[in-house]
């Protein structure tokens, strides 16, 4: 099966598809949410995460795993964490792992990595 990329430029793919598997790596808040608190950006970035899964023939309950990167773990990991909770619907929850990363940007407080099947 050929690994499909779509929302290609020339860094970076938003989707990857391969043998029914969806790949979004690096998703952020939108640009109007990046100067804005943690739970914001978590919910701005879970919506284009539901945005991009839906273009891929997916959706949040099939979730595999997620990497949540987080700027400050100490200060954003419970505002994050309730935005994820309620999200999520209930019995959905994939593997996660919530780590702190120094992210691109100074605005960014918040990126996540999701795979999910299709």
């Amino acid at each position: 099966m050929a690994i499909q990329r779509q929302l290609t430029n020339e860094r970076m793919s938003q989707i990857v598809i391969h043998q029914n598997t969806v790949y979004l790596s690096g998703q952020v808040a939108a640009d109007d949410d990046l100067d804005k608190d943690a739970a914001t950006q978590t919910r701005s970035t879970l919506q284009e995460i539901e945005s991009l899964l839906a273009q891929a023939g997916s959706d949040k309950t099939r979730i595999l795993s997620v990497t949540i990167y987080l700027k400050d773990i100490d200060a954003d990991f419970a505002a994050m964490n309730s935005a994820w909770d309620q999200w999520l619907p209930g019995g959905t929850a994939p593997a996660r792992a919530t780590v702190e990363a120094k992210l691109c940007e100074p605005e960014i407080l918040v990126e996540m990595s999701v795979v999910a099947a299709i």
